[in-house]
């Protein structure tokens, strides 16, 4: 009796720890209205062979504008600023832009720096692995640029993403140093194609 009480306690004890997970990502979603951090990011090939890492410096303010900033292997700023996003390549000085709703759609983006996340998204929780809580975001559109999402938690503290593409493709990227709720300047979430940039409309 004593064995299947202490069974019973374990499994209450995991669906709780999971159920923390996705309240976890409700309440970034809902409670973070702006925020930054760094990051480092690193894409393995289908096959798990091939890795690239790139990092650098990300930040958002809900609704739908965001910067994501690389400083390595190679500069490049990709901002949305409510209306249109832009990805701007330093190396080739060349800017290409188009409309939110046409790149944001049902993103990962969306997810950080939308609010639309029940609506958009399945969510579900999945079992702990390093020391975090995580959940799973599977969108809702078969449009989607992603098969889904995993999202990791230290406490009430986003750690990772975890991205799965229709290419096969996994994308991993770990934050660090989070502020939450800080007051970001509106020019951060602006952009202006430098002077002899050319500039790419789709």
């Amino acid at each position: 009796m004593k064995k299947i009480l202490f069974c019973l306690l374990l499994s209450v004890s995991a669906v709780s720890a999971h159920a923390d997970a996705v309240d976890s990502l409700r309440a970034f979603v809902s409670g973070v209205k702006t925020g930054e951090a760094d990051f480092t990011q690193v894409v393995t090939s289908p096959d798990g062979a091939k890795k690239k890492t790139s990092s650098g410096h990300f930040e958002f303010a809900r609704p739908n504008r965001f910067r994501f900033a690389y400083v390595k292997p190679f500069e490049q700023v990709i901002v949305a600023d409510g209306q249109k996003v832009w990805i701007y390549d330093t190396d080739l000085n060349q800017v290409s832009t188009r409309r939110l709703g046409d790149a944001l759609g049902v993103t990962p983006a969306a997810l950080l720096a939308g609010g639309s996340l029940d609506a958009s998204f399945s969510i579900k929780p999945l079992a702990d692995r390093e020391g975090m809580n995580w959940a799973e975001a599977i969108p809702k559109s078969e449009t989607s640029a992603f098969k889904s999402l995993r999202v990791g938690f230290k406490g009430s503290e986003l750690s990772v993403l975890e991205i799965n593409d229709n290419f096969g493709q996994t994308s991993r990227l770990q934050f660090t140093q989070w502020r939450p709720n800080q007051a970001l300047p509106a020019e951060r979430f602006q952009f202006k194609p430098p002077a002899g940039a050319d500039v790419l409309e789709q």
